[in-house]
């Protein structure tokens, strides 16, 4: 893959969302606003570990270099996710981005204990929601260092 002109390279992104909606909303941003990076989407915290372990149908998964994660999923909690992803030495360095509705202080505080890189909440509005997404996008693919894939 080549660098593009403005010299920042698009970077791998799984939104791990259970809401058609939120789904819609930010595969929307990425489309409107021409992110180069490619959004991969699964709907469960089980379906988000199996991914990130290239297990069963995504044995040939491609690592995330940045994870969005939810924290109120399916079959697995967003939290046990983070702290899963946060434990195992072969994914602990994909920095993770808690994009959520909750605003409760104990979520928050569990997030960073757990090790998320930042805790975003959801703006229900439409164009915050672009402009949040936007914001993400810019943050990790122009200002961040990223770690290589692997």
């Amino acid at each position: 893959m080549t660098a593009p002109a403005d010299g920042k390279s698009p970077i791998e992104v799984l939104l791990v969302e259970d809401d058609p909606g939120d789904v819609l909303m930010t595969q929307e941003a990425f489309e409107e606003h021409k992110l180069r990076n490619r959004l991969t989407v699964v709907s469960d915290g089980a379906e988000a570990l199996a991914y990130l372990r290239r297990e069963g149908q995504y044995a040939d998964a491609v690592a995330p270099d940045l994870i969005l994660l939810d924290l109120n999923l399916p079959r697995r909690d967003g939290r046990e996710v983070l702290e899963e992803i946060k434990k195992d030495e072969n994914l602990c360095r994909i920095p993770v981005v808690v994009l959520t509705t909750s605003q409760a202080d104990e979520d928050i505080l569990r997030s960073y204990q757990l090790h998320a890189n930042a805790y975003v909440t959801k703006p229900v509005d439409f164009e915050r929601f672009i402009s949040v997404v936007r914001q993400i996008d810019e943050f990790f693919v122009s200002v961040v260092k990223l770690p290589p894939r692997g």
